[in-house]
This record gives C-alpha cells, sequence and structure tokens, in this order.
C-alpha cells in the first residue's frame, strides 16, 4: 500500500489498516448463496428469504476475517459482498439502465433487486446484459450498456445499508466498489449509440453519483472506502492518454469531495505504469498495489 498525503478537508485521514484483504469469496463456505439464489429463481423462496440468506453469509465473512485476525475497529474488514456480479451492483446503484429494460427502474429511478436479476438473466422477451471474462481470471461480469442519454444518478443505497448492518454487527467495515474509471471502461456503447460515442463520455455523470455517495457513506461510519481499478493496468481500446485523462480527473473530483471517507484505490493484476504517478498526484489517501 502506499499513501499519499494531500486531502482538501480539515480532517485527518484514519490510519491504514495494518493488515486487511481487498476482498473475500461472497458464495459461502458451503454455497449457502447459489443454494438460496437457486431456490429463489425456482419460486421456492422470496425475496425476503434471499436476503435473510444473504445477511448470514455476511455476517459469517465478518466473523470469520475477525477469526482470522483482522480487527473489528480500523476499516480491516472488506465490505465486499454481492448478489451476483459487483459491476451490476455499479449499474443498479446508478440506475444506468439500458433502454431495453426501461421498465424495471421504480418511479425514483432505484432499480430493486428482483429487477436486478432480470438485467442478469433477461426474461421471456428480452436476453440479459452480456457476460465476459474479468480480466486474466475464469470470473465473468456482466457489461454495461450505456448511450448518452442512459440514466446515471446515485439512485441505491445498498452500500450504505451494508455499512450499516457490519456496524450493527460490531465491525468497521470497508466498503468496496468498482471504480469510477474501470467501471466505464468495461462498458460498452448501448444499440443505437451515435458514432463515436464512448461510455468514457459518460465520466462526469458517474464522478457525481460517486460523489454523491461519499458523504452518504461517511456519514454511515465508513473511514476508508475501496475503489477497484483494475482497468487502469491493461491495454484496452481507449487510448492511453485518454485513461489517463480520465484518472487524472476521476480522482481529482473524488478527492475535492468535503466529508468523505479515506479512498484506497487498488491496482490489481498488473503494474499500473503510468496511472500510478497520475493517481498520486490527485490526493487518494491508499494505493494498493498487486506486486
Amino acid at each position: 500500500m502506499s499513501h499519499a498525503d494531500a486531502r482538501t478537508d480539515t480532517a485527518a485521514a484514519p490510519a491504514l489498516p495494518a493488515a486487511t484483504v481487498l476482498g473475500y469469496p461472497r458464495i459461502g463456505p458451503r454455497r449457502e448463496l447459489k443454494t438460496a439464489l437457486e431456490r429463489y429463481w425456482s419460486g421456492a423462496s422470496d425475496l425476503a428469504e434471499l436476503e435473510q440468506a444473504a445477511a448470514e453469509v455476511r455476517t459469517r465473512t465478518r466473523t470469520r476475517l475477525v477469526e482470522l485476525g483482522l480487527r473489528r475497529d480500523d476499516a480491516s474488514v472488506p465490505s465486499a459482498f454481492s448478489f451476483y456480479d459487483p459491476v451490476l451492483d455499479v449499474v443498479t446503484l446508478l440506475g444506468a439502465v439500458p433502454s431495453r429494460f426501461a421498465d424495471l427502474p421504480a418511479a425514483d429511478g432505484s432499480v430493486g433487486l428482483a429487477e436486478s436479476f432480470v438485467l442478469a438473466r433477461g426474461d421471456e422477451a428480452r436476453g440479459p446484459l452480456e457476460m465476459t471474462k474479468w480480466f486474466d481470471t475464469n470470473y465473468h461480469y456482466l457489461v454495461p450498456e450505456l448511450g448518452p442519454r442512459t440514466p446515471i444518478a446515485l439512485v441505491g443505497d445498498r452500500p450504505v445499508r451494508e455499512l450499516l448492518e457490519a456496524r450493527a454487527d460490531g465491525v468497521q467495515a470497508r466498503p468496496v466498489l468498482v471504480g469510477p474509471v474501470t467501471f466505464l471502461l468495461l462498458a460498452k456503447a448501448e444499440d443505437g449509440a451515435p458514432d463515436g460515442f464512448h461510455p468514457l463520455d459518460r465520466l462526469e455523470d458517474v464522478l457525481d453519483a460517486y460523489a454523491a455517495l461519499l458523504p452518504r457513506l461517511a456519514e454511515a461510519g465508513a473511514g476508508w472506502v475501496q475503489l477497484d481499478e483494475p482497468g487502469l493496468v491493461v491495454d484496452g481500446a481507449v487510448p492511453a492518454e485518454d485513461v489517463l485523462a480520465a484518472t487524472r480527473r476521476a480522482y481529482e473530483r473524488l478527492t475535492a469531495v468535503t466529508d468523505r471517507p479515506a479512498l484506497l484505490v487498488t491496482t490489481p493484476y498488473g503494474d499500473p505504469g503510468a496511472a500510478l504517478p497520475v493517481l498520486l498526484g490527485t490526493g487518494v489517501e491508499g494505493i494498493g498495489l498487486d506486486l
């Protein structure tokens, strides 16, 4: 981990935990989450039962990490749970639903858990979001589909609710989210988007949503928030200079938010290269390097 010293508000950043992990398997030691999902999808259980099963998995994860030596009181324990896919979690957090699924969000733009599964699995009339490999792993993620008019705003609160759940359990957890730059680099242009459009063109809208989330997490008790940016370590279709410019803009914008948690930006799966000095120049409080 590397620390940057700059901070734009008057509060000192809390110390980075001396020992931590960046995430933890979310499926449960006996595949409890998978079993609960399949029961729900088959109609054998309802949404409340699924939520309860997931809460039990999260509680067991926190307990296990503390048993293994992580502290309860210093943001050592990551809050990295997902029902299906962390990229899909950002889609629903931002209400960034493709136009063919425009009927799914509620009047306020929020996307419920049941509706998120329609995005993931499709229905009788529509295919799901595309699934493809997550970098050089065997995990697969759901590809966001964005256009110039795709709704993007902070409409979800699940990271806040799961943080409060952890705190009620006596654990000062650290929320974990896919970072804004990686989210956009992994997205594809929605069918019908104008020629030349790239999801990275929606950076300011995504940053507005992340910037709105950070104070809410701080108010709920988060000392640190982890933003995973593996998109910074690989070559993709977007020119490197554009990725670096987006990275600089993203983290200058987010570190300028007042009353926010400290930011730990991780760069897993490779060498961040030229992105490292860019991040160090933005005022993020911690950088995770994959060695």
